[in-house]
């Protein structure tokens, strides 16, 4: 697989890029070729919070994980962690789809029938809706949005922008500031 790594707010040495190479090779293991996609890798530190991001696009499936830490090198390990659980779940869902399916074959003239990847019709199937929330959209600012947010813990809020007459959503982002979802 061939790496891009680029930092940010800190100098890529040769030692960071060997370790998240050699690291990212553990990945290959779970592919019977050589990956030729491109990784991309971006090292940050922000605050002494150590940022690792790892994009791998794969015919049918991103695979993308991101850890924050203290230890450059220990988010690198959490990155590669999560990266391999997403491989193996995605291998096992594509295994059942074959055993379920019938054959390989059975699942190359589907997917060549279709146009689609076989891993994009096997997400759409799998999505379960486990609870659904029924709810009146009271008319607040945005404001009084997070407040009501923070007020029941929650890292989102639905509600109905008295300015603008939509629905928006307010979220709270990773740096601790907020964000605003609008329609349009």
């Amino acid at each position: 697989m061939n790496l891009t790594i680029r930092g940010q707010h800190i100098e890529v040495t040769e030692a960071l890029k060997d370790y998240v190479d050699k690291k990212l090779c553990r990945l290959d293991k779970y592919f019977d070729a050589p990956l030729a996609s491109e990784g991309y890798v971006t090292l940050n530190v922000v605050r002494g919070l150590h940022t690792v991001e790892v994009t791998i696009p794969l015919p049918g499936v991103m695979l993308r994980a991101e850890d924050r830490s203290d230890d450059m090198y220990a988010s690198i390990d959490a990155v590669v962690d999560k990266l391999e659980r997403q491989v193996r779940k995605h291998k096992t869902k594509l295994n059942r789809k074959f055993r379920q399916e019938g054959s390989l074959k059975t699942l190359a003239v589907e997917t060549a029938s279709t146009g689609a990847a076989p891993s994009e019709q096997q997400v759409e199937e799998e999505f379960e809706v486990v609870r659904t929330k029924r709810f009146t959209l009271k008319p607040m600012d945005v404001e009084e949005a997070i407040l009501q947010m923070n007020m029941v813990g929650h890292n989102f809020f639905v509600f109905s922008n008295i300015d603008t007459q939509e629905v928006s959503v307010v979220y709270k982002r990773n740096d601790g500031k907020y964000g605003l979802i609008e329609q349009t």
